[in-house]
């Protein structure tokens, strides 16, 4: 069973890809009312083989959105299998592996070996983050498969031992670092649009968390926003800003 969040498409790339290679059934993306709500979330593992868990890196960490749903939803059968972690990153996850492995355990769930695979890069909030260059984007994008046929066929020996790209300073990043931008950075109010939006409710359809509503024409951010950057990301005119720390940013979007 593979179970996946994601903003831009880089995790729904990979679960479909695992699917695909494990020979699983349709991969169960999480959105509306499961993430923002996930104690009325039912899910059941019985007659699975395993649960792969398929999301992107937030700042080193498990995105706040995965956490909650991991330790609120119903998930009958889940204390029976192995959960294993596959993550997208732009390029390192820190400790993320181990933050997931608590969050697994708090649930009295077996977990398994974690994978990471590098995409390209979505995170455009701050100064000095923009998307990759098309030919890094290109490139990260060639070698994908490769990686994610490499996790798969580790997952189907059973191969034990994590496959993540930590990087430099990992315990920094994901114990210092990550709780800040948990704490301060991840507020929808700065999103707004721009004299470029034309109505067409785009974002409002697209967004993960039913966050977006349309009001006179025009978008409107509420508060469980998951910063998953979809409504940025895939606006067709480029009409959404957030604050100013997107003024000349790229878009990037994984159809």
């Amino acid at each position: 069973m593979i179970v996946f969040f994601s903003g831009t498409g880089n995790s729904h790339f990979v679960a479909d890809r695992l699917a695909e290679l494990l020979s699983e059934k349709c991969p169960t993306e999480l959105r509306g009312e499961m993430l923002y709500d996930p104690m009325k979330c039912r899910l059941s593992a019985i007659g699975e083989k395993r649960i792969i868990w398929v999301f992107p890196t937030y700042s080193w960490g498990v995105p706040p959105v995965i956490s909650r749903f991991i330790s609120e939803v119903n998930f009958t059968g889940a204390q029976a299998v192995t959960h294993i972690m596959v993550t997208t990153c732009g390029d390192d996850i820190g400790q993320a592996a181990s933050q997931w492995r608590k969050l697994i355990g708090r649930r009295k769930w077996i977990s398994g070996a974690a994978y990471s695979v590098t995409m390209p890069n979505t995170y455009v909030l701050m100064s000095g983050f923009d998307v990759d260059s098309p030919e890094l984007a290109d490139s990260k994008l060639e070698h994908a498969p490769e990686r994610i046929d490499e996790i798969a066929e580790r997952i189907k020996n059973n191969i034990e031992g994590d496959l993540v790209t930590k990087g430099a300073w990992p315990r920094l990043k994901t114990s210092i670092i990550y709780p800040y931008f948990k704490k301060f950075c991840m507020s929808p109010k700065p999103f707004k649009s721009n004299g470029r939006c034309i109505g067409c409710g785009t974002c409002s359809r697209s967004c993960p968390m039913d966050n977006i509503t349309m009001e006179e024409g025009r978008p409107k951010w509420h508060d469980r926003c998951a910063l998953c950057l979809r409504c940025y990301h895939i606006c067709p005119c480029d009409a959404i800003e957030y604050g100013k720390a997107t003024k000349d940013k790229g878009q990037y979007f994984l159809k």
